[in-house]
């Protein structure tokens, strides 16, 4: 059986309210407490930045460089410098030192990556160490959020079973931005365009196709288990970008696609905007016992359907790595009854991850019992809670 993908030293320099932490953990599950403001979901935003992209936040690096008051008091304040984020874990490929963080000034410098001392390449090679998946409250308005949101979630988690996804997406965004660019200044050169537009239909098939198979294989997951959750089951699926070529090979699909981006050329320049494309997609979710839209189901429903989406997306992980990945669950327990909250912990030990979770009362957690680990969280400073060591 694969070791549990786990972190065991955290530290923290000049990250958000920490001018400096160290955190020894072992492989059990984390849980952050502590009055809102406290530094809790700063700490899981560093977390979330062992993985591509700009953490569960989306925050410009130059927000998460602390600055604080100077040894004087009237010194003023100190200058932006940077932060550093280093991890010890146990990863997919055995015992791995990650570190990561930014120099520079106020906007922040670019991120740099070092894995076991060496640069990363492309900050895509942490995906070969560990995946990371997070649940915040800024989420729970997903499904009745704009398409951009849901398809921002859904490539994360296309990302995490499929590492070149992000690669793909990054360089589609690219081509199409340049084809606007021509399109916006009248220059049309039909080669150039011929060029970028077939660049655009080779990526955008490849990221449609990938998140199709996500959909997919999540869809035929979550029904295999419905019935047998306290979450309620989803269904999910994908519309807005060649629905009707879903059976067609992806060479047909490609010529499809760039003969819609030559036909819809001068559409495209008067909108100022490519009109479609993968970036249209959205992620259609309905409650499945319901046969009602998520968007029209209570906030409670939501949050509940919300949850089994990315604990079903957890499974698919681990069944497609022989992983599971580390879980972020912000404000998870604030929501949810006691045989939920029960549940819920059930389910995550069942996956065989370590699952970072924060919440303002340690009562909340009562029943993760010696399964987890307890840290109180106040004033940039992380402390064992007295119970902590309890089995």
């Amino acid at each position: 059986m694969a070791a549990r993908v786990h972190i065991e030293k955290l530290k923290l320099t000049g990250f958000r309210n920490y001018a400096n932490l160290s955190l020894t953990l072992d492989e059990r599950h984390v849980v952050l407490t502590g009055d809102n403001g406290a530094g809790k979901t700063n700490l899981m935003e560093a977390v979330s930045l062992l993985t591509p992209g700009r953490g569960m936040r989306r925050a410009p690096y130059g927000d998460l460089i602390r600055s604080g008051p100077r040894p004087d008091p009237g010194a003023g304040t100190e200058p932006a410098t940077g932060f550093s984020i280093f991890a010890s874990l146990e990863g997919m490929a055995g015992a791995t030192d990650i570190g990561t963080g930014v120099d520079g000034g106020e906007e922040g410098g670019s991120r740099r990556v070092r894995i076991n001392g060496a640069p990363a390449r492309t900050t895509d090679e942490l995906l070969d160490h560990l995946r990371l998946l997070w649940l915040t409250p800024a989420m729970d308005g997903l499904f009745t959020g704009s398409a951009g949101d849901r398809r921002r979630f859904l490539d994360r988690l296309v990302l995490s079973v499929d590492p070149a996804h992000g690669g793909r997406a990054l360089n589609y965004e690219r081509a199409m931005r340049s084809r606007n660019r021509l399109l916006s200044e009248g220059r049309a050169d039909p080669a150039w365009l011929d060029g970028l537009e077939a660049q655009m239909a080779e990526l955008g098939v490849a990221m449609a196709m990938a998140r199709n198979e996500v959909v997919s294989l999540l869809s035929d997951l979550i029904e295999s288990h419905a019935g047998h959750s306290v979450f309620p089951a989803a269904t999910v699926r994908l519309e807005g970008f060649l629905e009707d070529e879903a059976l067609a090979s992806a060479s047909d699909m490609e010529a499809a696609f760039a003969q819609m981006l030559e036909s819809g050329r001068r559409r495209d320049a008067a909108a100022g905007r490519t009109l479609s494309g993968p970036h249209r997609s959205d992620l259609i979710v309905h409650h499945r016992a319901k046969a009602m839209p998520a968007a029209l189901s209570s906030t409670g429903e939501q949050k509940a359907l919300l949850i089994g989406i990315v604990l079903g997306h957890a499974q698919l992980v681990r069944a497609m790595t022989g992983h599971a990945p580390i879980l972020l669950l912000d404000e998870i327990a604030a929501h949810l009854d006691e045989g939920r909250r029960a549940a819920l912990f059930d389910l995550i030990e069942a996956l065989d991850c370590q699952a970072f979770m924060t919440g303002t009362d340690v009562s909340m957690f009562a029943s993760l019992g010696s399964r987890g680990q307890i840290f109180l969280v106040a004033d940039g400073q992380v402390t064992p809670h007295v119970d902590a060591a309890a089995g």
